[in-house]
């Protein structure tokens, strides 16, 4: 089969870290990056969870620190005690 190069930008440091990762097991970066294509065109899926930030912004921020002063009040106690 063909072969085809792929260039990939990435700080330097991460790039030494990535490669001596790999080098501790046995791969080349090359062989690593081809087992991440195998497995995402095998499975059609990323084999790892990719997840947003979870650090919360600045309207969520907000946002608790408002409901909190609400939720302290003695009258929603109350309201929620007949309920």
């Amino acid at each position: 089969m063909p072969q085809t190069n792929i260039n990939i930008r990435m700080d330097e440091e991460l790039k030494h870290d990535f490669d001596v990762a790999c080098a501790e097991m046995g791969l080349t970066m090359t062989a690593a990056f081809t087992v991440f294509a195998k497995a995402v065109t095998k499975k059609r899926v990323i084999p790892f969870e990719i997840a947003a930030d979870r650090l919360p912004s600045d309207i969520t921020l907000a946002s608790e620190k408002t409901l909190a002063k609400d939720w302290l009040l003695p009258e929603e106690d109350e309201a929620w005690a007949n309920l």
